[in-house]
């Protein structure tokens, strides 16, 4: 539901995917520490605002927070997506793109200050010299090619946000002392396993469960909330849109078909279409555990 509300509201002009990373030193201190996390999202955001702003542009960006790597290590980096245009002071449309070696600088400069500060005040053991090192670095800020919509960048982002770190298909056995699963090593392309002892994978998987109230997406830009019923009018005249008409609700099953190409209401035995045939209740939560294997491989439940 939400990629589809983002698809009517965002602006049908060319955009920039954007991913801020930062040295693999830093993440720990990023950890239980969601005030820190709330600052990278802004960070990122602010230098997309402040170069456009050199050039008399005021972008839309929406920006989400990822605390997680495929085989969920806690990985703290930003993804944004920027249009490749905005509003002058005179309300016209005007095209812009930016430039890595421009943005990285900006990227790497606000998060050592960030966390300078943060030591400073007493809140962190990371030191100068570890700082300085870091600061040296060529940090990696990968830019993808531009696209003439957001369609793509809103269910990339929606899939990662709006669901688990990890997905239900990525495991590949659990026998009540352990878990596997499988990931793709960004490092050498390939597709590997892993395995977790319960607990430790639990908690691998709970740490990047959001403090209740923490918004992982935010706007910014002509998308503000604040400004967004002001400017976005404008910009859909500029750019030739249509405004959004209101979003019809997408029942569960629409909404599996269109996010992971899965229809759930096709019979897994013969293919066709399943109906309700009758409704029956009273099986508890421990009861549904015994067919964990049935459920997890998507067969028939004895009755």
């Amino acid at each position: 539901m939400w990629i589809e509300k983002q698809r009517e509201i965002l602006p049908q002009c060319s955009w920039q995917h954007i991913t801020f990373t930062m040295p693999e030193t830093f993440w720990p201190y990023f950890k239980d520490r969601p005030d820190l996390l709330a600052e990278t999202i802004r960070l990122a955001s602010e230098t997309l605002i402040e170069t456009a702003k050199t050039k008399d542009v005021k972008v839309g960006i929406f920006s989400a927070l990822h605390t997680f790597g495929r085989d969920l290590k806690w990985n703290v980096h930003v993804h944004v997506s920027v249009t490749m245009g905005g509003l002058t002071e005179n309300n016209k449309w005007k095209a812009i793109r930016f430039a890595k070696k421009v943005i990285m600088p900006m990227w790497r400069y606000r998060i050592v200050s960030l966390l300078r500060e943060d030591a400073k005040a007493g809140n962190s053991s990371i030191d100068n010299k570890t700082l300085d090192f870091e600061y040296n670095k060529y940090w990696n800020v990968h830019f993808a090619q531009p696209t003439d919509s957001a369609y793509h960048t809103t269910g990339y982002i929606g899939r990662y946000i709006k669901r688990p770190p990890l997905s239900m298909s990525r495991l590949e056995h659990y026998d009540g002392k352990s878990v596997t699963f499988n990931f793709l090593n960004h490092k050498n392309k390939q597709h590997e396993k892993t395995t977790f002892d319960s607990d430790a994978f639990i908690e691998r998987f709970t740490q990047h469960i959001p403090e209740k109230g923490f918004r992982l997406i935010r706007y910014y830009g002509f998308l503000a909330n604040c400004v967004r019923s002001k400017l976005l009018p404008i910009v859909y005249d500029l750019v030739g849109q249509e405004p959004p008409k209101s979003v019809r609700p997408i029942a569960w099953a629409e909404l599996a078909r269109k996010s992971f190409n899965f229809d759930p209401l096709e019979c897994i035995l013969c293919g066709s279409r399943m109906l309700p045939g009758y409704f029956k209740f009273g099986k508890s939560q421990k009861e549904m555990m015994k067919h964990h294997e049935v459920l997890a491989k998507r067969q028939r439940i004895p009755i």
